[in-house]
């Protein structure tokens, strides 16, 4: 089971991410390259995670923890719960494809900067 101490070290590790508290004190983000990659309230057994939306349903549809983004585009997030009934692997590459998705979308030249910097 993951919590969000746990949460926190493993989207820190990542090259480049910083985090802050952009819509208050109860709401940890984490950004790679000024853009939002992953959101969990502070204490909270739940994140949200971006995904691609063909995955994201097909994740919805085989594991009851995961479910349309809360407070975001359901079409490309997940609200993700981290109750036991996910393995920390399962959570793990929730995460990573989200940074990854993110990471794509920025412009090439910072995404090469944080390739260099990884």
């Amino acid at each position: 089971m993951m919590y969000t101490d746990d949460l926190r070290d493993y989207c820190l590790a990542k090259p480049a991410v910083t985090e802050g508290l952009p819509f208050g004190e109860d709401t940890l983000v984490f950004k790679v390259g000024e853009k939002i990659f992953l959101l969990t309230g502070i204490g909270s057994n739940t994140f949200n995670v971006k995904c691609d939306p063909e995955l994201a349903v097909e994740l919805r549809e085989k594991h009851s923890e995961v479910l349309p983004g809360y407070h975001m585009n359901k079409k490309h997030w997940n609200t993700v719960q981290m109750d036991g009934g996910l393995t920390n692997k399962q959570l793990h590459e929730m995460i990573d494809h989200s940074y990854d998705l993110i990471l794509k979308s920025l412009p090439k030249k910072l995404q090469q900067e944080i390739g260099a910097n990884a």
